[in-house]
């Protein structure tokens, strides 16, 4: 045997191969923070918002405004108590153009769609672009950085049916 191998198997056995591509793998642990996140929406609950995000979030609003996470957190826990109050139903899906990941960071960019008041006289309709950004945390994925936009409502229910459900995951694999 060559000393070439040698040293390639040496190299091997000190840096350990970590995969820098796509997998179904990734975006199915990534789907257990949305999963999280539509918990909140329905149960208008902050606490599943506060586990899902990073300590360290970065939120942008709108494109107005940037906050931190005790904002943003305290932000919901208020929002949400407010609406439970006011007897207001929540729910809110994702549809996706966009999903790259490795198995630290992953960038998600698609459409949400949020209902307040469903199947009631004065339901509502809301779309938006968003893109987020995930690392994980001590093996744990987090949204570090969240940013979204109902782009001047411009967003239809056409584009939004138009991107990947969030268990489209071979849409994603290259």
């Amino acid at each position: 045997m060559s000393i070439k191998p040698l040293v390639f198997l040496l190299f091997l056995m000190v840096f350990p191969h970590k995969s820098y591509s796509q997998s179904v793998t990734n975006l199915k642990e990534i789907n257990k923070v949305w999963s999280a996140f539509y918990k909140a929406f329905d149960s208008l609950d902050y606490k599943p918002m506060a586990v899902i995000h990073s300590k360290k979030l970065i939120r942008i609003s709108g494109g107005k405004n940037i906050i931190d996470y005790d904002t943003y957190i305290n932000n919901y826990k208020s929002k949400f108590h407010n609406a439970r109050k006011k007897k207001q139903t929540s729910k809110i899906s994702l549809r996706f153009f966009e999903r790259i990941n490795n198995d630290s960071i992953a960038s998600e960019r698609g459409f949400y769609k949020l209902i307040r008041n469903k199947n009631k006289a004065n339901q509502q309709t809301y779309y938006g672009q968003f893109h987020v950004i995930l690392k994980k945390e001590n093996r744990v994925w987090k949204i570090s950085m969240d940013y979204d936009s109902d782009e001047g409502n411009s967003i239809t229910e056409k584009q939004y049916l138009q991107a990947y459900g969030i268990t489209d995951y071979y849409k994603f694999i290259k």
